[in-house]
């Protein structure tokens, strides 16, 4: 059987927080990576512990729990949420189970932690924000998974932007931009089923950089006008993936109830504006997102594929050596970076999850509402939810008169 690598509290003289993950797959193997690391990293006040995995195939579920490091497994998230010896609920499964995972894991007075986008809808957001309400007032917390906030360069954006460097927000431009889609024959997998996922690039790549517009800058969204579009509307249906092309072939396609690519334009409260871009078909992006803010005094801006820099211009120095400058974020003043490597040293993806494991643990630890809170992911559905109502009144497509 396999040890939780983590140690724990015994051995750190540390309470424990016993965690138990519903999902072993990508975002599975990610937080995972957080909980094992953060405590080997950062001085924390609990002593996290990978105590059960869950996922409905018990061999796969048991080789997961074997490499990352989970000591004991469930094939059925009911009786995870039900055990004694877990603390903490991380729901790492497709959206279509976030609401009914979350909202049991809270009346067991567990705490919790769930993948973006928050929920499918904005009902099920709705519910799960006045259940995490209603549990924050007995002691159990609730946080959702936006883990761009946890790279160094956009904390320190935010920070930036809080102090006034580039002076009022004026314009956001973001976009986020991959290409995994690109081939016709990729098959129909939950990602692409509006039942499981709830949207396509809209809710995968666009809940993240409405989110990040809205910590870096401070702001909510007040409004948007939006156009969607689905490139290939059926797709071969998946198979065993040794089934080999001739069974692919054999078991029909099926329908893309989902978007393919999403573009809006926003107005921020304060009367700024934004345009934001999520594709899955941006040939040759993998995993390409950027933000610029810019501002009366200054800009700022961030590329995912430069993660460990920050662009800033500041916008009241003279003409004549102004610009853009790199501001290299690997010192220990800068968020989260006081725990790793000398200067000059960067960081990865893997990382945020680190980070969002620690602000997670200090928030139980210390009884307050983990940031993002469910509020802040309900608020995102409901730009969500305006882009596809936008897209939908929007969708007649009206030629240009020459």
């Amino acid at each position: 059987m396999a040890q939780p690598q983590a140690s724990d509290g015994a051995e750190t003289g540390k309470p424990p927080l016993r965690i138990g993950m519903v999902g072993y797959a990508f975002m599975g193997a990610a937080h995972s990576q957080g909980w094992r690391t953060a405590p080997r990293v950062f001085d924390l006040p609990l002593s996290p512990e990978l105590a059960v995995i869950c996922g409905r195939d018990a061999d796969a579920v048991r080789t997961a729990a074997d490499r990352h490091g989970w000591a004991e497994t469930e094939t059925d998230w009911r009786a995870l949420v039900e055990r004694d010896d877990v603390d903490l609920v991380d729901i790492c499964t497709p959206g279509d189970s976030h609401a009914e995972i979350a909202l049991a894991a809270l009346a067991a007075g567990k705490h919790v932690l769930c993948e973006k986008p928050l929920a499918n809808t904005v009902a099920e957001a709705e519910a799960m924000t006045r259940a995490a309400e209603e549990a924050a007032a007995r002691g159990q917390l609730a946080m959702v998974g936006f883990n761009y906030r946890r790279v160094p360069a956009t904390a320190l954006a935010r920070r930036m932007v809080a102090e006034g460097r580039i002076g009022r927000l004026r314009h956001v431009r973001v976009a986020y931009l991959q290409d995994w889609l690109v081939d016709p024959e990729f098959p129909l997998t939950w990602r692409l089923r509006r039942e499981q996922a709830g949207s396509g690039s809209l809710g995968d790549l666009g809940a993240h950089i409405v989110d990040l517009a809205q910590y870096l800058s401070g702001e909510r969204l007040a409004g948007v006008s939006a156009l969607t579009e689905t490139f290939v509307r059926e797709r071969p249906l998946p198979t065993a993936p040794s089934a080999g092309l001739a069974a692919v072939s054999a078991a029909g396609t099926g329908q893309v109830t989902v978007d393919d690519a999403a573009l809006f334009t926003g107005r921020f409260t304060s009367g700024a504006i934004a345009s934001f871009e999520a594709t899955r078909y941006a040939t040759g992006r993998k995993n390409a997102l950027r933000i610029e803010l810019n501002g009366e005094r200054g800009s700022l801006a961030f590329d995912l594929e430069r993660l460990n820099e920050l662009e800033f211009h500041d916008g009241t120095e003279p003409a004549t050596h102004g610009g853009f400058r790199r501001i290299l974020v690997t010192e220990p003043e800068h968020p989260y970076l006081d725990a790793w490597w000398p200067p000059g040293h960067g960081l990865g993806y893997e990382h945020t999850f680190v980070h969002q494991a620690r602000d997670l643990v200090h928030a139980v630890a210390e009884g307050r509402v983990p940031e993002p809170s469910f509020a802040d992911g309900l608020q995102v559905q409901r730009v969500l939810a305006a882009v596809e109502e936008s897209a939908e009144k929007n969708s007649v497509y009206t030629p240009i008169a020459a």
